[in-house]
């Protein structure tokens, strides 16, 4: 479906620009600078993120929560400012040591951690993608170690590499290893009670087992956000005019009003695993835009993707844990009962419960940490989806979004879930309320030596 394909993740042409350069010329042309190649190796996940079957976007974060935390840790040893997260995550406690009595280079260190931890993670990626992997870290690796003696390349390889591998043995013991291989849950016995989730009949997945419902049991990255307090929800009630009918109104009156606009950021937030990097893709994409556009150093932009990361990853745990311990049910089954038996959402029902709502949970978290780092106010156009071909059944393109703030983005990622009929309002309030939580909680551990808690 080449062309749904993501414009920017076809921006891995740095890469393949090197590749060509490499291939037919030994003129030195279009070298990488330190972040730049942080930025490559972001890219680079996003596409193997968006190009891997049976993913989620559950899974998904998870990813990026390693991946962010690998680019980390593989070069923190070089910046004597910053601390590692080594002892503050549980259970992560072995972390490789770097010599300082010795030289490193630590792009190179970088450059290995994110090939191995990609790999390791999506180890059921294809042969193709890790060509692909594989190719980008010897574009890095050939610029990189020109002029260091060959102990030091060695020794910056292997200390990256390790760092992974570590990292990666750790992630395995989180409950969320390789959990592709069991999406869907077949034999979970559904709570029978009133309001409880139905498996939807207008679906946006082709299983109507509830996925991954025991994701909420995982280990967080930030051991303060498995101790969150719970979300408040209304209590059931089919009465005319009770806030919990009302909750359920509120998105049937949108949907007779729905604007064009509001058409097209339903669509366009979907970000459906199956046709782009997933919503926690969505905002790791946020973070290249920003270190894009800023001119921060390497172990910046590497707390960025590893704070980013650990959040979202965070916020997916604890959405999925709300999620089966509510098991609310989603408006296409109380509007057609209750409200109007021939009403149908505009954007299909995932399938998993509804409360909270996972879009906006993750998409806050996000947001906060965007905003922590480089301040509330700024502008960028999000173009995750340019190129995308119109969608004929809902007559609505996809047309790229311009923002102000973070914050602005995340607002309307939630907005669009109660556009497309599927959320709440006040699963979006609770979502964004707790990515928030989430996210400061992932700020507030010892990024720097300096830090107070």
């Amino acid at each position: 479906m080449t062309s749904t394909i993501n414009k920017t993740l076809i921006r891995i042409s740095t890469v393949l620009l090197l590749l060509l350069t490499m291939a037919c010329s030994t003129n030195e042309q279009s070298k990488m600078s330190d972040k730049e190649v942080a930025l490559e190796w972001a890219n680079m996940t996003l596409f193997i993120t968006r190009y891997t079957p049976s993913n989620s976007p559950t899974f998904a974060s998870r990813a990026f929560g390693y991946t962010g935390l690998t680019m980390y840790e593989a070069i923190v040893p070089g910046f004597t400012e910053y601390k590692s997260m080594n002892g503050q995550l549980k259970g992560l406690e072995m972390l490789p040591m770097a010599d300082d009595s010795k030289e490193y280079n630590w792009v190179l260190a970088l450059n290995a951690g994110q090939s191995e931890i990609l790999k390791n993670i999506y180890v059921q990626t294809s042969e193709e993608n890790i060509k692909k992997i594989d190719s980008l870290e010897q574009v890095i690796f050939t610029q990189f170690q020109n002029g260091l003696d060959e102990e030091t390349v060695s020794r910056s390889v292997a200390f990256g590499k390790s760092v992974a591998q570590t990292i990666f043995e750790w992630s395995k013991t989180d409950g969320g290893h390789r959990g592709y291989l069991h999406n869907f849950d077949k034999t979970m016995i559904h709570p029978n009670r009133p309001g409880a989730w139905k498996p939807p009949l207008f679906a946006q997945s082709f299983s109507h087992h509830p996925l991954h419902p025991h994701w909420g049991e995982n280990r967080t990255f930030a051991s303060t956000n498995k101790e969150l307090e719970d979300p408040k929800m209304i209590p059931y009630d089919t009465t005319v005019g009770s806030p919990y009918y009302k909750q359920f109104e509120n998105v049937y009156l949108k949907d007779l009003e729905l604007t064009q606009l509001e058409k097209e950021a339903a669509i366009w937030w979907g970000d459906d695993p199956d046709v782009s990097f997933t919503p926690p893709g969505h905002s790791y994409y946020f973070a290249t835009l920003a270190i894009d556009g800023h001119d921060i150093s390497l172990i910046e932009s590497a707390k960025i993707y590893a704070q980013l990361g650990m959040a979202v990853s965070d916020a997916f745990v604890n959405c999925w844990k709300w999620k089966y311990q509510f098991f609310t049910e989603r408006p296409n089954t109380f509007i057609p009962k209750y409200i109007d038996e021939e009403w149908e959402s505009f954007w299909p029902d995932p399938p998993f419960p509804s409360f909270p709502s996972g879009h906006a949970i993750q998409a806050a978290a996000a947001a906060t940490v965007l905003e922590h780092n480089f301040g509330k106010e700024f502008t960028f156009t999000d173009r995750a989806h340019e190129g995308r071909e119109r969608d004929e059944l809902k007559e609505t393109d996809f047309v790229i979004r311009s923002f102000d703030t973070f914050w602005d983005a995340a607002l309307e990622t939630a907005d669009s879930r109660f556009y497309g009929g599927i959320h709440t309002q006040l699963d979006n309030e609770v979502g964004l309320e707790k990515g928030v939580e989430i996210a400061k909680n992932v700020y507030a551990l010892e990024w720097k030596n300096n830090d107070k808690k």
